[in-house]
């Protein structure tokens, strides 16, 4: 089941998002049962039509798997996360800013709860509320910057 707001209607999600690099993504999330986490991945980016639309993917340090679309002329985000058990069942210990060592190791041991099947599956589609070029209130982070 999905979080829900105080009438009862599914949590809204609100994601910053920062294409850092060919290798790096930088996100902070706003809304939602994950507000309040600000993290950074190494991330596989794959051009699905030029221009047009474009799959970004990448692993947490809790284990969780995530896969976004991005198409640019509709404004449109489609997304499939599969979070693993220990991040879905425990959202306020993945809270946290990933530049904080206590933080890091606090997510590195939600990946050890459960097992690869007991994955909660979530696939979302939003709209882009706001587009802009560069980093936005996101913080760059070192081109080596350790993601696990």
């Amino acid at each position: 089941m999905l979080p829900q707001d105080k009438d009862g209607k599914p949590e809204k999600w609100r994601y910053e998002m920062w294409f850092f690099s060919h290798d790096r993504i930088v996100y902070a999330i706003h809304g939602g049962p994950m507000a309040g986490r600000i993290n950074y991945q190494t991330a596989t980016y794959q051009c699905v039509r030029p221009g047009e639309i474009w799959q970004v993917n990448w692993l947490e340090e809790t284990g969780t798997i995530c896969s976004l679309v991005y198409d640019i002329p509709n404004q449109k985000v489609t997304t499939l996360i599969g979070f693993s058990k220990g991040h879905w069942e425990h959202p306020q210990e993945a809270h946290g800013d990933k530049r904080d060592p206590n933080a890091f190791d606090r997510w590195r041991e939600l990946a050890k709860i459960g097992s690869q099947t007991d994955r909660f599956m979530l696939s979302e589609q939003a709209d882009i509320l706001e587009n802009f070029k560069g980093k936005g209130s996101l913080q760059p982070i070192a081109s080596d910057a350790q993601t696990f």
